[in-house]
């Protein structure tokens, strides 16, 4: 039996661990990425390790998250991010140089090599065919400092991809139709391999929009061969001599196999409020009030070139505003050269700068109760800024074809010729505000700059015999981490985790942060309860950090999102599943609850525990290797990974 391309590249960097689907795996991580909301904390947990330099290949820092200036935080949080660049041999790319996975698709992306990034849309980069992960700051310090990274060996579902896309449809409704098929649960440890013959005429850049929203469905990553469109496209960034041939074996077996047939693909949009929730866009009837064009998701040169060709010689009607984000320095320089950002300014877009600005809900919020047409990947309740708003991801051509009408629009009804725009045999390559590594021998005297917003990480102490304590906060289904530790204006709190703290759960219940303080101060320890597929969205880590400072000891839920489940391990939180998910029903915020024995549980590699509410026995469950007891037992792995240390 041949090999999966994903099988064939974790194999190649297997440093622990046998490789069979649903064993814990450790992966030597060739190249990490972090991204300036969860990166910050990502270089003080690295520092506070004691590691002396970087022993990736190569590790980037990026600023593209929080590039307002409102307050000190944001700007004192990037100079010291610049300073560690410096100090430990770490490419920074300076704030305006672009989103984190655009500027790494274009320029450091390789094909065959691993990817860790401290950011869930990592896997943009399975476009070039890196095997490419998101995961939280913590594992991405690990990593950089050489240690293994773990997973889940995955079972490998092969999306086969047959015909040839029509006029109209796009790479994004491909991935709208993959999630459609998927849903956004109930896909942990499990990774998308696209093959078939449709494949051979897709792009780079459309390659990545599917393998970056891929991360909605909750697999561990997507991922697309090294043919001859990835050599077309790294030779066009200079990066020729990078690409090697990669694919799977004639005879591989995967998991399961999904057809799609890209002929049958139609305009399609995520209606509010979950990526998940796909529908035609000829099914909805609908006034547009804001259309914003970005992400990391649909920001390529190709994408705004298609949308400054149909807005050309046009004017935006009233009542619909308009702002477009070019996803790297690279794309804005190119598209102010050939004339077409000047087409977009005349037809009345805002450009704003090129970062994630809307999509994580920092500026251009919509206003109350409005439509708003994004090209971005995320549609949770309040994520835009404005929990009122209805949010529809589209493709590119949908959104500008409903910035023309003011009404979500097919844009097969315009009756317009499509643009046609191809990628360029070359692009222009300007690596000015990527600051290069400094020579080991300069490092020595960089002084870290640190401002007043800036602290150390907090440390959690070893697992306590038992759980003995309170339900702090019940909450249902489909809970994110934007529910858990807003972002937006909240994020420049990120390297200060007392203050952000205030903020947990702030969309949910905003008397909990204050709750669950006094019952931590009063020795008491706190468990959250949740539903289906808690945690999911952003790999921000502080929705696991924040809580544990608060005194969470414990999540139990019906289930719990890959990465977060292993934030909760790094930050000594033991996930826990209910064995009757009926359960669930029989516990209620502020009932006092235990959970005796656990340490003892986690020595012996028990599954099984018990959790005492009053009068009533609910059966727990733990899926957890030998290594995650390990880290729980100690508090975390910032406390495991510095005892390995001594």
């Amino acid at each position: 039996m041949g090999y999966t391309l994903t099988e064939k590249i974790l194999r190649e960097h297997l440093l622990d661990g046998s490789y069979e689907p649903g064993n814990e795996i450790g992966i030597k991580i060739d190249q990490t990425l972090t991204q300036d909301a969860t990166g910050t904390m990502a270089y003080l947990q690295f520092e506070s390790m004691g590691l002396k330099e970087i022993a990736t290949e190569l590790s980037v820092s990026y600023v593209d998250h929080n590039t307002i200036q409102v307050g000190f935080e944001n700007a004192d949080d990037h100079a010291y991010l610049e300073s560690i660049a410096e100090k430990y041999g770490i490419y920074f790319s300076r704030p305006g140089n672009g989103i984190c996975h655009q500027v790494h698709l274009e320029r450091f992306a390789r094909p065959g090599k691993t990817l860790l990034g401290s950011d869930s849309h990592t896997p943009t980069a399975g476009g070039v065919g890196s095997l490419a992960i998101g995961a939280g700051g913590l594992d991405v310090a690990v990593a950089m400092g050489g240690g293994a990274y773990y997973l889940t060996a995955p079972k490998v579902i092969n999306v086969r991809l047959t015909g040839e896309l029509q006029p109209w449809a796009t790479a994004k409704d491909v991935v709208l139709r993959v999630l459609q098929i998927l849903t956004t649960k109930g896909n942990v440890a499990s990774v998308c391999e696209y093959t078939g013959e449709g494949i051979e005429k897709l792009t780079v850049p459309e390659r990545a929009t599917i393998t970056n929203m891929g991360a909605e469905t909750g697999v561990t990553t997507s991922l697309f061969p090294s043919d001859l469109q990835t050599r077309r496209f790294l030779e066009a960034q200079g990066r020729g001599d990078q690409w090697v041939p990669l694919g799977p074996d004639r005879d591989a077996e995967y998991e399961r196999t999904i057809e799609i047939d890209l002929s049958e693909m139609e305009p399609l949009a995520a209606a509010p409020h979950s990526p998940g929730n796909v529908v035609k866009i000829r099914d909805l009837d609908l006034a547009v009030d804001q259309v914003m064009i970005g992400s990391c998701t649909n920001s390529s040169f190709v994408d705004l070139m298609t949308v400054a060709a149909m807005a050309r010689g046009r004017h935006l009607p009233s009542g619909v505003s308009l702002g477009i984000a070019p996803g790297s320095r690279q794309v804005l320089n190119t598209i102010a050269r050939n004339g077409a950002l000047s087409d977009l300014i005349s037809f009345g877009a805002r450009i704003l700068e090129s970062a994630c600005g809307f999509c994580i809900g920092n500026s251009l919020s919509p206003r109350t109760d409005s439509v708003s047409v994004r090209t971005s990947n995320r549609n949770f309740k309040g994520r835009s800024g404005t929990p009122s708003a209805n949010v529809y991801l589209t493709s590119p051509v949908v959104a500008v074809a409903s910035a023309l009408t003011g009404r979500l629009t097919d844009p097969r009804d315009l009756k317009i010729a499509i643009p046609r725009v191809e990628m360029p045999e070359h692009f222009e390559i300007d690596d000015s505000m990527i600051i290069p590594p400094m020579p080991l021998e300069s490092r020595a005297d960089v002084e870290i700059q640190r401002g007043p917003n800036i602290g150390e990480p907090p440390l959690n102490g070893p697992m306590p015999e038992g759980i003995r304590g309170v339900v702090a906060i019940k909450v249902g289904d489909l809970v994110t981490t934007d529910h858990i530790m807003p972002a937006g204006a909240r994020l420049k709190y990120r390297s200060n985790v007392p203050k952000y703290s205030e903020f947990v759960f702030e969309p949910l219940d905003k008397e909990f942060s204050a709750r669950a303080s006094a019952l931590r101060d009063k020795g008491q320890h706190n468990v959250i309860v949740a539903g289906q597929s808690y945690g999911q969205g952003s790999s921000r880590e502080h929705a696991a950090l924040c809580p544990m400072y608060l005194g969470v000891k414990a999540v139990i839920a019906k289930s719990i999102e890959r990465i977060h489940a292993a934030n909760l391990v790094n930050f000594g939180i033991v996930p826990f599943s209910f064995v009757r998910e009926e359960d669930y029903d029989h516990l209620k915020t502020g009932e006092e609850i235990r959970i005796p024995g656990l340490r003892r549980l986690l020595e012996n590699e028990n599954d099984a525990a018990l959790a005492l509410s009053g009068e009533k026995e609910i059966r727990l469950r733990m899926n957890l290797s030998r290594r995650q007891r390990d880290i729980l037992l100690a508090g975390g792995l910032l406390p495991f990974t510095v005892q390995g240390k001594k």
